[in-house]
């Protein structure tokens, strides 16, 4: 089973529900939106004006209820790592937890007009990319494999929302 959480306000819990409806098809598992919202001030870095991903992901370890299901927390904040500038997310490699922004995903983060189903689009990529790698799965070298590495919203925009046939093996095996 795979669960949806919200971490800190702005996400809506329809947006967390049709995120859910995505992720069943994809990885043909039950997904559930969990009530409530997890605060994420305690990852906050002042200096920086952003939320310490892995401080994320060590608190959504202590609240996952099984280690054989996957928690993912969606967030609307700017998300970072100590050696990059900013993450859209991270997870635990061949663990359960993972976290995923909206916020650089977001057109009017670019200065442009809001456009809701590519947000939609991008953030069901960045969230089957984590999951992905919560089952195992490191960075893919085919572009349009959903497990490519992205370092631009440009590049999630260009890989589809789906495993390779070597990705897609390796998630079933």
């Amino acid at each position: 089973m795979i669960e949806l959480v919200a971490v800190g306000e702005g996400v809506g819990r329809e947006r967390l529900e049709s995120l859910a409806a995505e992720l069943e098809g994809t990885f043909r598992t039950s997904c559930r939106v969990r009530d409530g919202v997890m605060d994420a001030r305690f990852a906050h870095n002042p200096k920086r004006g952003q939320y310490h991903s892995t401080a994320i992901l060590e608190r959504l370890q202590s609240i996952s209820v099984n280690g054989s299901s996957r928690l993912l927390g969606i967030t609307a904040v700017d998300l970072f790592v100590p050696i990059f500038t900013f993450v859209f997310g991270e997870a635990q490699l061949a663990g359960n937890c993972g976290v995923a922004s909206l916020y650089r995903l977001s057109e009017e983060h670019y200065g442009l007009p809001a456009d809701e189903d590519k947000l939609r689009d991008r953030l069901t990529k960045e969230a089957v990319h984590e999951l992905g790698h919560t089952y195992g799965l490191r960075h893919c070298e085919d572009w349009q494999c959903v497990m490519a590495s992205s370092h631009s919203v440009e590049l999630v925009d260009v890989k589809s929302a789906r495993f390779c046939g070597e990705c897609a093996r390796a998630l079933k095996s």
